[in-house]
């Protein structure tokens, strides 16, 4: 998961589900290759002129880090042959360590299908679909009043909204709340797809704006692990899995400090529902649209996961 903080991309690791990545910079070459990269792309060759290794122990080493989706490679045309060019993603890297079991025993999650919004406001290109089809009439506004958007497992639009009701189970725990974590996988939008398209992403609770993140693009290079074999390749077919938190000291982006409002502002005790608002604003910095991934797309089956810590 990665939280683009002004110009930087910050990597956040999840201790227990990403092992992968884990493997990818317990290496101090690997890591120095990682540091090579941060300001600049290079080619094998160089990165091998530049540590001083052959260009074979490079070359397998970039192939790890690749498969980590640390970096990214693309292939062009040199003077002789082909050569590979090798492009850093992230700036920084944060490992952040699992819950504990006691934290998810104090906690109250509901998930939300991606269709069950009960507001929008969108502008095309937007449209929907479920495992099995396109739902209504792309680039129709109108088409997210059809009834089977509760089938939804793919939902994008250029700027606007959607806005759920979650049932505001705190009114009835008797513990108090001292946390508010909202999931959702996300991504920037655009006919085709552009791995380089920012979008600034803005969630809103009851009404309040906590803040943005930044998505690095809408991402097409591989297959999403659970998008149906019918949605073509050139469509949007992942997004990155986002984790908004609200607590008493602030509003967080996967653990990186995004605003001041915290969970007094939100005046959970005044409303029996939480409206959660997701949305690209008309006067955004970065206005590149937004995917949002439910069951059966992209690279987690989950929809909208809503949950409350005391």
């Amino acid at each position: 998961m990665s939280v683009p903080t002004g110009n930087q991309n910050i990597l956040v690791i999840n201790s227990d589900e990403e092992s992968r990545v884990l493997k990818g910079i317990c290496s101090e070459l690997r890591i120095k290759i990682l540091q090579c990269l941060r300001d600049e792309s290079l080619n094998v060759n160089d990165l091998a002129k530049l540590l001083e290794l052959p260009q074979s122990t490079v070359a397998i080493n970039v192939q790890i880090l690749e498969k980590a989706s640390l970096i990214r490679t693309e292939t062009i045309k040199a003077k002789k042959g082909n050569q590979k060019i090798c492009h850093g993603i992230y700036q920084e890297i944060v490992l952040q360590f699992a819950k504990s079991k006691k934290d998810e025993n104090n906690a109250i999650e509901v998930e939300m299908p991606i269709g069950l919004f009960t507001g929008y406001e969108v502008s095309p290109p937007c449209g929907m679909c479920s495992t099995e089809s396109i739902i209504g009439f792309l680039d129709v506004p109108d088409e997210f009043l059809n009834p089977n958007r509760m089938k939804a497992g793919l939902l994008w639009f250029e700027k606007g909204y959607v806005e759920y009701k979650f049932p505001n189970n705190g009114l009835y725990k008797g513990n108090n709340l001292t946390k508010l974590e909202l999931c959702a996988e996300l991504s920037s939008e655009v006919p085709g797809t552009n791995p380089n398209l920012l979008s600034d992403i803005t969630v809103w609770i009851n009404g309040v704006e906590i803040g943005f993140w930044t998505s690095p693009g809408d991402f097409g290079d591989k297959r999403g692990k659970l998008t149906p074999p019918w949605w073509k390749l050139e469509g949007s077919q992942y997004g990155l899995l986002k984790q908004w938190s609200v607590t008493a000291d602030g509003s967080f982006v996967d653990g990186v400090r995004i605003s001041d409002v915290t969970l007094d502002d939100l005046c959970l005790r005044d409303h029996h529902s939480i409206r959660v608002r997701i949305g690209v604003k008309e006067n955004a910095r970065n206005m590149g649209g937004i995917n949002i991934f439910g069951k059966g797309f992209g690279n987690h089956d989950r929809d909208i996961v809503l949950r409350l810590y005391f």
